[in-house]
């Protein structure tokens, strides 16, 4: 474990030396990736400063019972023994789980699309209700949410939503809520106080950056259009809209959120890209899937990954039948626990991957 540690190490004294030359600060994009890599190397150091005072303990409390020639002295390094003993096996653990290679595409930004599925009306306020559970967990966690483009419900809600999130690591966390979300209980609608099941699916794609897709604006054809809607100031009669048919691949985004023909389309533009890009991460995964399988990180859409039930108050993930009893913070953005299990579950594959060399 030192062994390893020594060559992160020497990683870190590298990068430590490289953020403070002027022609790395003056390069902005690398200097951020290696203050980022610094970051995550300084973690992972504070970690080896603790197993190197560790291993020390334990090798003097060895040293001392060996001689024992003082029996107050050899009492102490017994004490001294059993906790490190105890101590070393968890934290060699929990350095095992930091040295484990991020995917590059955790730390982006991430673009977020919710669509109603089955369930009519219902699927529709569904939709609009995980909108809300994702706006309340990303107010929580510092991030923020800038919406591209909506299709309202007849009855409240979403057909359809796509929003922006910026922040630290979001699509490395984001990523396990790709899926099918289901829902139980009596709609609103419902009369004869029936429960209903209802859907929406989530998408998660990492937003891609100008160098991540090469897009050849010959192929997109921009179609203006003024902006629709339920009414108020969103709606006006200037040709603000924006609608991206990409020739290729016969995709279509739609921007009208913004009052600005510009903005809208500098937002509907990093839609397609991710769009784009995601194309290429499935055929990646795909390639990889021939090595390892990975439970929670699939993202597959037709994938049921987590029901919601409001009669039973729980909320069970099926991907690893984790279910919490607790629907109603749940429900109001509190879904760390689950995205915690996600990433222990994804990180133990990860691990058991990296342990059988493939």
């Amino acid at each position: 474990m030192l062994d390893k540690l020594n060559i992160v190490k020497n990683r870190f004294d590298e990068v430590n030396d490289l953020i403070i030359q002027p022609d790395i600060i003056s390069d902005q994009k690398r200097y951020v990736a290696l203050t980022k890599e610094y970051k995550d190397l300084k973690d992972l150091m504070d970690k080896r400063e603790e197993y190197v005072e560790l291993t020390a303990n334990l090798e003097e409390a060895q040293e001392i019972l060996a001689d024992g020639s003082d029996p107050d002295m050899v009492e102490m390094a017994q004490m001294q023994l059993d906790e490190a003993k105890e101590a070393i096996p968890k934290l060699e653990e929990e350095i095992r789980m930091m040295m484990i290679p991020k995917d590059p595409e955790d730390a982006k930004n991430a673009v977020m699309e919710i669509r109603a599925g089955t369930g009519g009306d219902e699927a529709s306020i569904f939709a609009g209700d995980l909108y809300r559970m994702y706006e309340k967990y990303c107010s929580s966690k510092g991030w923020s949410t800038n919406v591209v483009d909506t299709s309202h419900g007849t009855s409240g809600g979403y057909k359809e939503i796509i929003f922006e999130v910026n922040g630290d690591d979001v699509y490395g966390i984001l990523k396990f809520e790709a899926g099918v979300h289901r829902v139980q209980r009596v709609p609103q609608t419902e009369t004869q106080g029936r429960v209903h099941t209802s859907a929406a699916t989530v998408m998660v794609l990492p937003e891609a950056e100008e160098f991540d897709v090469q897009l050849d604006m010959s192929e997109v054809r921009i179609e203006r259009t003024t902006s629709t809607g339920p009414g108020g100031q969103s709606v006006n009669t200037t040709y603000s809209a924006i609608k991206l048919h990409h020739e290729p691949t016969g995709m279509i985004v739609s921007c009208q959120d913004e009052k600005s023909s510009h903005k809208n389309l500098e937002k509907a533009l990093k839609v397609l890209r991710s769009r784009l890009y995601e194309i290429e991460l499935a055929k990646k995964m795909e390639a990889d899937s021939a090595k390892r399988k990975s439970m929670v990180s699939s993202g597959d859409r037709s994938a049921k990954i987590r029901t919601y039930n409001y009669s039973q108050g729980r909320v069970t993930d099926h991907r690893i039948n984790l279910t919490l009893y607790d629907l109603d913070n749940i429900i109001n953005g509190d879904i760390q626990k689950i995205l915690d299990e996600l990433q222990l579950v994804h990180n133990t594959e990860k691990m058991q991957m990296n342990d059988d060399g493939i």
